[in-house]
């Protein structure tokens, strides 16, 4: 049975993490598909945003114990496997010209709170259970949370996380800026897919292109950042998108 479940609904990919007996709990093989498939999703000119999810009620309580006590066993070249195999995946992510959101719910925990972390996007419901716990269990994150964390909530609050392991909720995640919006139980589902279509609906080029100079943005500094937006801005504006994006803005000024 697949680890990663693939559908494509319309301009929506989706992506679900299918081990729901193990709380989708992360293995080399689970890290492989989810990497292959949000490259095939990515690659599909139709799709204009991911979905990633979990099955059976919870989004991802980490990295499998048995699978790595398997491969502790094996020696350290069989155990890397594991955390490269994820980084790949989480990498991929920003390697997409195309957004991708973590809808969260129940469990996101050490390797399942490092995936949601290099999401675009994190939507939750607000009683989700979310930390990464490594400290708790005398581990170090080994799936981005030393990188990733600082540079979204500041230092302070990435070394109080993760030396502490509290576990936070959704609504929590919302105010750390770790999450985009959180919904109450009987609000998740329908807020998740309102969100989602009104976000797929967008022009794809103008998605894309906003998605790449965010990320390029925050890897150089401000100055050649801002002249790569004028430049992209430039370049829409005198083609074909900017003849449409034109006349649409212009109609809803006449009707505002």
């Amino acid at each position: 049975m697949s680890e990663v479940l693939c559908t494509v609904d319309g301009s929506i990919g989706r992506l679900t993490l299918n081990r729901p007996e193990r709380m989708n709990a992360i293995t080399v093989a689970l890290a492989g598909q989810l990497e292959a498939r949000l490259r095939a999703l990515g690659e599909h000119r139709d799709v204009h945003a991911i979905v990633i999810r979990g099955a059976g009620g919870n989004f991802c309580a980490g990295g499998d114990f048995e699978e790595v006590e398997r491969l502790r066993a094996e020696g350290k070249p069989a155990l890397r496997t594991l955390f490269s195999s994820f980084h790949a995946a989480c990498q991929m992510v920003s390697r997409l010209d195309i957004p991708v959101i973590a809808v969260v719910e129940g469990v996101a925990m050490a390797g399942g709170f490092e995936l949601m972390l290099a999401a675009d996007i994190v939507l939750v419901r607000e009683d989700a259970r979310i930390a990464d716990n490594h400290i708790n269990f005398g581990m170090i994150p080994g799936g981005g949370s030393t990188v990733r964390l600082p540079r979204i909530v500041g230092r302070q609050a990435a070394m109080a996380l993760l030396l502490s392991g509290d576990r936070i909720s959704g609504a929590d995640a919302v105010a750390r800026g770790l999450a985009y919006r959180s919904f109450a139980a009987a609000d998740f589902e329908p807020g998740v897919e309102t969100f989602m279509a009104r976000l797929a609906g967008r022009d794809r080029g103008a998605i894309t292109g906003i998605k790449r100079l965010v990320c390029d943005g925050l890897n150089q500094p401000i100055e050649p950042a801002l002249s790569d937006e004028t430049d992209a801005v430039v370049q829409r504006i005198c083609g074909q998108a900017g003849n449409d994006g034109v006349s649409a803005f212009k109609n809803r000024e006449v009707h505002t």
